[in-house]
């Protein structure tokens, strides 16, 4: 009998044994012990997410020998065997290693072999405005400021430079979609992305030769560990009424069929001011991308689409009926048009769908990689303005912009360095439809472009590092444009000097065939010191040679977006800029900061001046006119955090940047005038729990040309001529925002919970850098609510 009461035991207690469950924690780091925030931690259908600060845990794991893979794209992946028998601590530290960043170059992620500083920004930064853009994103990087054509238009400046000056790669393709114009935002859903960087300085020469300004690098999900796992994102902003969400699936493999897959779905209403709402300000987005790749041994073949769709209104307060009314809402600071909130989005509004398609091969083996990358880009963008009768469902502005490119380079490790050879050819065709009945703003148009590049780097000790490079490129534009004979006078093209481009004569207007070929050298120097304390020091030189783009040399009429019409030249030359720039930087310990001081020395620099208003049938509207002239820009961006407890941390960004004029001496317009912000952030153990409150304090610009011009405006029977003001920057202005969330389980799932609030005070203000700030304020007090699922 005490036999069978023992054998029952036994069989109760092995029966316990395997139902119990435990739990594996700890933390996911760096070698530097920099926390990997999103690092995810797998154990056969189980898995975690770590937190911002590293940390995790992973619940409900049999007894038993159990496989954990800690995984984090851009580091090698901890794979190993733990015995579960009660709870267990792993705390993982992860080494960096090799991937592929952009079209012609392959960049090592271990810092000390570059001499380059990467800005990145968090993948919980990036969640947080999964809602909003790219642009908005980038402003978290100091000395990152952003351009904005009303609240959903945004372009992202870098030390003063934007537009073609910032070139985006997204997954290694240079983004081809109509950007140079200033209310032309990426065309780039921020969900698809893995991370951002932003490179500024010198350095940013090795991406592409006229990056005066730097570069930011998109990278999408990029998964090489045997794993299966996704995350959906719920958002719902209280500004707008609407919300997003976005969802995403990845397969990843050491070897064989990987793949990733993402879509996007935003829906927002008027945004609505602190006093007003602001009419005709919704937007939309449909986004999807997805790859395919298969690895076998050292070799990798990828195929990948993306398709980015938006509709974005345009306020209607920036298309005005007469000269008078213009004069009025300029100057006296009020929108003309007030009307109740709508989810409708009506006219001037954009519609932009962009489509790429990239196929590409790469082999790796010991100590050398090769890579070659085919991409067809096609970027169909319409505006639409007010218009009536047949008109009013047409577009006023309908281009395609068709773009194939062909990038390959090669990689060799040296026992003292590397080197590294590459090129890169593109073909470009821009289409501007005659069906929308006005003269087209940008011009039927074809581009070829060729480069090629090399650089070297050289390592003379574990604590110095150099690398130079060396860049050439070929451009050749071919053009056919139609100009009224009266606009050809009034730009004093009629000297003579461009007869030879005219091909034809239509009566009021000249057909020409405008073409252009540009040879650009563009080369770059850096060194990194590290000294015994830890802190490193950074120095680049370069030489950027940038060409005039299609909005610089033939714009001619209404920019729908901006409300303006907008004034190319035919004469404008090339934009050659020497930048010298320097990084102080200490990523160790409680108290880390960077601090990069820089100057530019820009030859031809091309910029946007208000010259005047003219009144057309469709309203009257500012005139913008392309110039060029000398300009030195110069300033220092400032980056810090200290951990003051183990729940409290605070971080610091402020950037100033001086410009000037130094061919007439006076200020550079459009220069982001003096930011800071200022942030404390709380975190706590129970539910990864965190609050953070920011202060974001933007100056005055005090520093600026005074374009204000006179208008004719009829008061009575008389034409009374009236200044207008199109110069004076607005006031500064102060925002709190603040932040919070926690992570929790629902039926198993990882799942994390925030709630922010943006502009705490609901302050009214304007933005100098906001094209639309001549007409109304900025979007006021929002609510936002986000729920991320990870499976």
């Amino acid at each position: 009998m005490n036999f069978y009461r023992f054998l029952l035991l036994l069989v109760l207690a092995g029966g316990w044994c395997s139902q119990a469950q435990h739990t594996l924690r700890g933390s996911v780091t760096s070698a530097q012990h920099t926390p990997l925030d999103g690092a995810h931690i797998h154990i056969e259908s189980l898995h975690a997410v770590a937190s911002p600060d590293g940390s995790y845990e992973l619940h409900g794991i049999s007894t038993g020998n159990h496989r954990v893979i800690v995984s984090y794209l851009g580091y090698k992946s901890l794979d190993t065997i733990i015995d579960f028998d009660s709870d267990r601590i792993l705390n993982a530290f992860l080494q960096p290693e090799s991937l592929k960043l952009e079209e012609v170059q392959v960049a090592v992620r271990n810092p000390e072999k570059e001499t380059r500083h990467d800005q990145r920004i968090k993948q919980e930064v990036l969640e947080r405005y999964s809602n909003a853009t790219v642009g908005d994103a980038l402003r978290e990087v100091a000395g990152t400021y952003t351009l904005r054509t009303g609240s959903s238009i945004v372009k992202p400046v870098i030390n003063g430079m934007h537009s073609s000056r910032v070139p985006v790669f997204n997954g290694g393709v240079r983004l081809e979609d109509q950007q140079w114009g200033v209310e032309h935002a990426p065309n780039l859903d921020i969900n698809s992305a893995q991370r951002l960087s932003v490179i500024k300085g010198a350095a940013a020469l090795q991406y592409s030769g006229d990056a005066v300004g730097g570069v930011v690098l998109a990278e999408p999900f990029r998964v090489l560990q045997d794993t299966l796992f996704g995350r959906t994102i719920l958002t719902g902003d209280s500004n707008g009424r609407g919300g997003s969400i976005t969802s995403s699936i990845h397969k990843g493999a050491v070897k064989g069929w990987a793949w990733n897959a993402a879509g996007t779905f935003k829906y927002m209403g008027d945004r609505q001011g602190p006093d007003y709402v602001l009419s005709n300000t919704g937007n939309r987005e449909a986004n999807f991308a997805g790859d395919v790749a298969y690895r076998r041994e050292s070799n990798e073949f990828t195929f990948g689409y993306s398709l980015y769709n938006t509709t974005i209104g345009i306020a209607k307060a920036t298309h005005i009926g007469s000269t008078g009314d213009l004069v009025r809402a300029i100057n006296s600071r009020e929108p003309s048009v007030i009307e109740p909130f709508t989810y409708n989005i009506g006219a001037p509004r954009q519609e932009v769908m962009h489509h790429t398609v990239k196929a590409g091969y790469t082999r790796k083996s010991d100590d050398t990689e090769t890579a070659l990358e085919y991409a067809l880009q096609l970027n169909d963008r319409k505006e639409y303005d007010l218009r009536r009768g047949q008109y009013e469902n047409k577009p006023a502005l309908d281009l395609t912009l068709a773009t194939h490119s062909l990038t390959g380079h090669w990689k060799k490790e040296l026992e003292t360095g590397s080197v590294m050879l590459g090129a890169n050819g593109m073909m470009q065709r821009n289409e501007a439809s005659p069906d929308t009945g006005i003269r087209p703003l940008i011009p039927n148009y074809s581009r070829y472009d060729a480069g090629a590049f090399g650089m070297y780097t050289h390592k003379f000790s574990e604590t110095l590092l150099a690398e130079a490079g060396l860049r050439y490129d070929f451009s050749h534009v071919n053009a056919t444009k139609f100009y009224q004979k009266s606009r050809w006078d009034a730009l004093g093209y009629n000297d003579g000097s461009l007869d030879h481009i005219i091909t034809g004569d239509f009566g009021t207007q000249w057909r020409t065939n405008p073409t252009y070929d540009y040879h650009n050298l563009s080369a770059s120097l850096g060194i990194r010191k590290t000294l015994e304390s830890g802190l490193q020091l950074l120095a680049n030189a370069g030489l950027a040679v940038r060409n005039p783009n299609p909005s610089e040399l033939f714009s001619d009429g209404l920019h729908h977006s901006t409300g303006t019409i907008e004034l190319g030249d035919l004469r404008i030359g090339k934009e050659k800029a020497v930048k010298l720039s320097a990084t102080v930087l200490d990523n160790e310990g409680d108290f880390t900061f960077s601090a990069m001081p820089y100057i530019n020395i820009i030859n031809n620099y091309i910029y946007l001046q208000p010259t005047g208003a003219e009144y057309t049938i469709r309203g009257s509207f500012p005139v913008y006119s392309y110039r060029q002239t000398d300009a030195l820009l110069s300033g220092l961006d400032v980056q810090a955090g200290w951990q003051v407890t183990d729940a409290f941390k605070y971080t610091f960004t402020g950037a100033y940047i001086y410009g000037q004029d130094t061919r007439n001496d006076f200020p550079v317009v459009d220069m982001p005038p003096l930011n800071i912000t200022n942030a404390i952030r709380y975190t706590s153990s129970w539910k990864n729990l965190y609050a953070e409150l920011r202060s974001e304090a933007v100056f005055r610009q005090s520093r600026y040309q005074d374009n204000n011009f006179f208008t004719d405006v009829a008061v009575g029977d008389e034409l009374v001529p009236i200044l207008t003001d199109v110069s004076t920057p607005p006031p500064g202005y102060h925002l709190l925002h603040f932040t919070s969330g926690l992570q929790f389980r629902i039926a198993g799932v990882q799942s994390a919970l925030s709630l922010s609030v943006h502009n705490i005070f609901n302050t009214s203000y304007r933005d100098y850098l906001n094209r639309q700030r001549l007409y109304l304020d900025e979007a006021g007090r929002n609510f936002q609510l986000q729920l991320k699922l990870n499976y």
